[in-house]
């Protein structure tokens, strides 16, 4: 589990790595759409990312102390990314879409990331 607890933390912090990034972007370049994009997005991402962590760790408890797990919230996720659309939808003069579904994406790209630098040490 400690294994687990590193590569978490590992994930949140360039996570957070990437929406300073997207914050820059948004304050010093001319594409302020595309980024504010891309930061609703990351931040959706980065909630949705933590939130699995923590239903894992959950679920994972569960299962090593015998008792029946709980789900691993993925309502709650499909809620916050549809939450997320809805924002962009409505304030369109702020947030571009495309952006903001490639934001979606971050978690992805960042375990996926961790996963083939890890496979490679």
């Amino acid at each position: 589990m400690q294994e687990y607890e590193k590569r978490a933390a590992r994930q949140r912090k360039w996570m957070f790595y990437l929406l300073a990034i997207f914050v820059l972007g948004a304050g010093f370049t001319p594409y302020v759409q595309v980024f504010l994009g891309l930061l609703l997005g990351g931040v959706v991402s980065f909630y949705n990312l933590f939130l699995l962590q923590k239903k894992t760790t959950e679920f994972t408890e569960a299962i090593a102390t015998e008792r029946r797990p709980k789900g691993l919230g993925t309502v709650s996720r499909l809620a916050a990314t549809a939450l997320a659309v809805i924002i962009a939808l409505r304030y369109e003069e702020y947030f571009n879409m495309i952006a903001l579904i490639i934001g979606l994406m971050t978690t992805y790209v960042v375990i996926m990331i961790d996963f083939l630098i890890k496979q490679k040490e």
